[in-house]
């Protein structure tokens, strides 16, 4: 069985699964209060649907879609809104989240309307019960599901890929799932192929997953329409257009969507929210997240409800330890430094990395050097020293017809930067100042 991958750039960073790949799922205790944001997905936040002082249940919407690019927010126990305010955010800025005080008792309300055999429902029956379940992208970027599921009429999808390659070091959520509930993911799959009318698609798993290779593959034989694909070790493997390039061996064209090759790429945890959803009626509210690193005391993969603050799961891990320097929403590569602990897990957080402070660079950035090592590392063929520079000097014009917009924010080009650059921050300005200016343009 030959071994794929990605034809240019990528990285070999220090994997760091030892910590907790071994480690079986366990339910993490609730805590007594959760905060909800109202936007938790790329596209519109959802619009808030209750009010202070309101009892609400398990799996009832807190909050509706405010558009096509949207999904709803349900409450991830029972107990009542205490407040409606802005809240510390994984994502950076505090933004505004509704305050539950759990009563304990987890009641749920009445979930949506299983379906006994989903293969006999229309697709656009099962599209919207992906929407009213609230399912957005579980790999982190957190895209709402039904968007990705509905491609224009000109756009024909004839490869659906799973992604479970988690190339992102530490991270062991999706690793576990695989391991620990292979059927539901294959039977998301399955409904996944459904929608588009096919018949097989294709799991992508990195190399260093062995026993997920070989389980996913034995689970996947007798019913014939999921082929496993081992993946080379190499970062970022799990990146959308890169798994499509590895597998497919396609090329989406710059400032394209996969669909634009006939592909759609959706996470191994997509694949089992889509399963619960469309089987057992159960909107999105919990997901697997790892919290991991040298500095908490015991690391753990854990079944986390949305709105558990982190602080509550890094003392459910034993708390961080003396050295403890650096947390981290996510991976190392990808992820956001947490400057309050008070934020709270959402429908992409993934991990939780807890860094001792002589793992955290404190350097200043020096110059650069022209060594060309961000070039030759880029999955995407750009050339990250001079984005940041054009971005520096103000000249977004040019930053945007080098292709700024196609970075896919992976952390490669900072990680082999020996002068230390912050590259990614300096292209995730350029990206900003890029979209700005043709928003300006289109109003004109």
């Amino acid at each position: 069985m030959g071994t794929r991958s990605f034809r240019r750039g990528g990285i070999h960073p220090p994997e760091e699964k030892h910590w907790t790949e071994e480690r079986e799922v366990e339910p993490a205790v609730l805590p007594e209060r959760l905060f909800v944001p109202l936007s938790q997905h790329i596209g519109a936040p959802a619009k808030l649907a209750v009010k202070k002082g309101d009892r609400v249940r398990a799996g009832q919407v807190l909050a509706t879609p405010a558009g096509f690019v949207s999904v709803p927010i349900h409450a991830p126990t029972s107990g009542t809104v205490r407040g409606i305010d802005l809240h510390p955010h994984p994502l950076g800025t505090p933004q505004p989240a509704v305050e539950i005080e759990a009563d304990g008792d987890d009641a749920w309300a009445d979930p949506l309307e299983p379906f006994a055999d989903p293969f006999s429902v229309p697709p656009e029956q099962l599209r919207r019960r992906i929407l009213d379940a609230g399912i957005v992208g579980m790999g982190g970027a957190a895209f709402p599901t039904h968007v990705k599921l509905s491609p224009p009429p000109e756009m024909k999808i004839n490869a659906v890929i799973l992604n479970g390659v988690e190339c992102e070091p530490y991270l062991t959520a999706d690793h576990r799932l695989m391991l620990e509930h292979p059927d539901q993911i294959l039977s998301g799959l399955d409904v996944i192929l459904h929608l588009f009318g096919l018949e097989k698609g294709t799991i992508g798993i990195e190399r260093n997953k062995p026993d997920a290779i070989r389980l996913m593959t034995e689970r996947a034989r007798p019913g014939g329409f999921a082929e496993v694909v081992p993946l080379k070790v190499k970062f970022p493997q799990g990146a959308e257009k890169q798994l499509i390039q590895a597998v497919l061996r396609r090329e989406v064209p710059s400032g394209a969507l996969p669909m634009a090759v006939g592909a759609v790429v959706q996470n191994v945890g997509t694949a089992a929210a889509i399963w619960a959803a469309v089987h057992g009626g159960r909107p999105l509210v919990e997901r697997i997240v790892t919290i991991t690193g040298p500095s908490v005391v015991r690391p753990r993969n854990l079944r986390v409800r949305v709105g558990t603050p982190l602080s509550h799961l890094i003392e459910a891990c034993g708390g961080l330890r003396e050295n403890a320097g650096q947390v981290i929403s996510g991976g190392p590569m990808m992820g956001l430094t947490q400057h309050d602990l008070a934020v709270p897990v959402i429908k992409g957080t993934s991990g939780v990395l807890c860094l001792p402070v002589q793992m955290v660079r404190q350097r200043p950035a020096g110059a650069c050097i022209r060594c060309g090592r961000c070039v030759g590392v880029c999955p995407m063929g750009l050339s990250p020293t001079t984005l940041a520079t054009l971005i520096a000097h103000d000249r977004v014009a040019e930053a945007d017809d080098r292709h700024a917009l196609d970075c896919i924010e992976c952390g490669s080009c900072a990680f082999i930067c020996p002068a230390e650059i912050p590259l990614v921050q300096s292209i995730r300005l350029a990206k900003g100042r890029v979209m700005e200016r043709r928003r300006r343009e289109r109003a004109a």
